[in-house]
């Protein structure tokens, strides 16, 4: 049986080395890292979060809780600010609780202060909570909220008053056998309205539990030491309900064990395929023929793999146009002794393994690393990354000196020229917090043009960091508003054109380590003040074009009817 945090072999220690050597090389020829990003802890000043998370565990080692959770940030109540939602554990067989953990729903009030509204909303359930996705399943103009749980799932409908209702049974998406992972809403056959895929991890039992030992000091297994769970696609009915056709869509057929996950179009035929990060397994892409029926493509395509040919304990995977080509990217996180892995769009349906020219998994290695986000931190008009670290083996500082259970999360510096740069030293307070961390978010929390981070700690307070990059660059962020599309815009995308500057952009719901973040589209314009053009291509619509449009503001995009400037937050 094979045992997670142990060298399998010899061999799999040189590549690693010869890995670590080549990422060395790479990062002694870059020029200075650029200066600016600037990440502030603001957690415990004026937040008012109270969050604690659990991952439900006693000291048995059960495996769900080295992989909890996700969290999601979405504006709730359509008042303009970006809420925040946080996933939280059960007690695990055997195991009790004071108080019964719950998930938490937190309203942004303005001012980096937050409400907790989980009661009032209806939203705390007491599940063991894995992934989250937010969306407008049912087009009301209110966004649902779905929680992936190990055991029965929620979906809730939002009921546009502020408070939820769980429908889950009533939409037949209750599922619950099987350990859960990510989730996300598309519109898989283009016809308006949000399909769901569910990813699931495993099939856990009591009977096939154990808890190892290396070096005397007790570890979680290997996910395969269980058998992988099959993933689910439902379709929406468009009535409230959802009818699962995984088998019939070419979903059902393949099983992994399956984690984040991101639904894109990675191919640009204008309909939305399936990225699925598979643990210690090849990578599942599902290619969509434009009616919701999927074909898995991730060896052809190279993204199965990584650039040695190994299965890697892929853990999320994120997506954006690093390099601004107009192909959507994917970045890939990973387990210790294992660089994250960018795997970069070369158009045809083909990616190459970028990690190492890129710099893009520089500071991974040592690490597990989870939640990321390709986002514009100082709105220069490119992506940087930051990446969420912390091992899952909870003693493991006892048997393995090279790594730690609490580890600082990454961040690198989009260059411009298609190169990261490390500069999570010197990028503010925020990046010197070390926690266990999971689920990573990010948005625009205090409507000053800047993209915050939030992530959720296992066993840990969440953390929050403002954007304080000193920088006068430019920026604009849009939400749309689908009419022919479904109504949210999930999978419509935006290319935006300011001087010599292109950048490609799409909406997707949910993404990453098991969460959900970025609805409203951001995109950073370096020095210039207007936008040339915008053409927003809209999923099972039409496209249309918007031209001459003043910076540093957010607008409404409505279908058909073009934008509608929004007030300062």
């Amino acid at each position: 049986m094979k045992l997670r945090g142990k060298h399998a072999t010899v061999a799999w220690m040189i590549v690693g080395l010869a890995a670590a050597i080549l990422t060395l090389a790479v990062l002694v020829r870059r020029p200075p890292a650029p200066a600016g990003i600037t990440l502030q802890d603001v957690t415990q000043q004026q937040t008012q979060i109270a969050f604690l998370h659990t991952d439900g565990g006693c000291g048995r080692y059960l495996i769900m809780e080295t992989v909890s959770a996700g969290l999601a940030l979405f504006d709730y109540d359509g008042d303009g600010q970006i809420d925040l939602y946080f996933l939280n554990g059960a007690p695990l067989s055997g195991c009790t609780a004071e108080t019964t953990p719950r998930n938490a729903l937190y309203r942004n009030l303005g001012g980096w202060r937050f409400a907790d509204v989980t009661e009032q909303a209806g939203v705390g359930d007491a599940g063991y909570a894995l992934g989250v996705v937010a969306g407008d399943f049912d087009n009301d103009g209110d966004v649902d909220l779905f929680v992936n749980n190990d055991g029965s799932n929620v979906l809730y409908r939002n009921n546009g008053d502020g408070t939820f209702e769980n429908v889950a049974a009533a939409a037949g998406v209750v599922g619950g056998d099987a350990v859960a992972a990510g989730a996300a809403f598309l519109d898989a056959d283009g016809d308006g309205d949000l399909d769901l895929f569910v990813a699931n991890y495993l099939h856990f039992s009591e009977e096939r539990h154990l808890a190892p030992t290396i070096r005397g000091v007790p570890v979680y297994v290997s996910p395969q030491h269980y058998p992988p769970a099959r993933n689910q696609l439902y379709r929406n009915n468009g009535d409230g309900t959802f009818t699962d056709i995984s088998d019939a869509a070419g979903i059902g057929r393949d099983a992994n064990w399956a984690m984040g996950m991101v639904c894109a179009d990675y191919d640009n035929d204008g309909d939305t395929d399936v990225f699925v990060a598979n643990d210690v397994a090849d990578n599942f892409l599902y290619e969509n023929d434009g009616q919701g029926n999927f074909q898995e493509v991730g060896l052809s395509a190279g993204v199965a793999y990584d650039l040695y040919g190994s299965p890697q304990g892929s853990m999320g995977v994120e997506c954006g146009d690093y390099d601004n080509d107009g192909w959507l990217d994917f970045y890939q996180t990973s387990y210790q002794l294992q660089h994250a892995v960018l795997f970069r769009n070369l158009g045809g349906g083909r990616f190459e393994d970028a990690t190492f020219t890129s710099g893009a998994g520089a500071g991974t290695f040592a690490h597990v690393t989870w939640g990321s986000g390709l986002v514009d931190l100082d709105n220069d008009g490119d992506r940087d990354l930051f990446v969420a670290c912390g091992h899952l083996q909870d003693r493991v500082e006892e048997y393995d000196a090279s790594t730690s259970y609490q580890a600082r999360n990454v961040l690198l510096s989009n260059a411009g020229d298609g190169r990261f740069v490390d500069v999570s030293g010197q990028a503010g307070d925020g990046m010197d917090v070390a926690r266990s961390s999971r689920g990573a978010a990010f948005d625009d929390l205090d409507g000053d043009g800047l993209v915050d981070v939030v992530v959720l700690n296992s066993r840990s307070p969440p953390t929050l960091l403002r954007n304080a990059t000193p920088t006068k660059n430019h920026w604009i962020q849009l939400d749309l508003c689908g009419v022919i599309a479904n109504r949210g815009g999930v999978g419509s995308r935006v290319t935006v054109t300011a001087g010599a500057s292109v950048q490609t952009a799409e909406v997707h719901a949910g993404r990453s380590y098991q969460s959900h973040f970025g609805s409203r589209l951001h995109f950073g314009l370096g020095g210039h003040a207007r936008v040339d053009r915008m053409e927003i291509r809209w999923l099972g619509g039409g496209r249309e074009i918007i031209e001459n449009v003043p910076a540093d503001q957010r607008l409404i995009v409505i279908e058909g009817r073009g934008a509608v400037p929004q007030p300062r937050l």
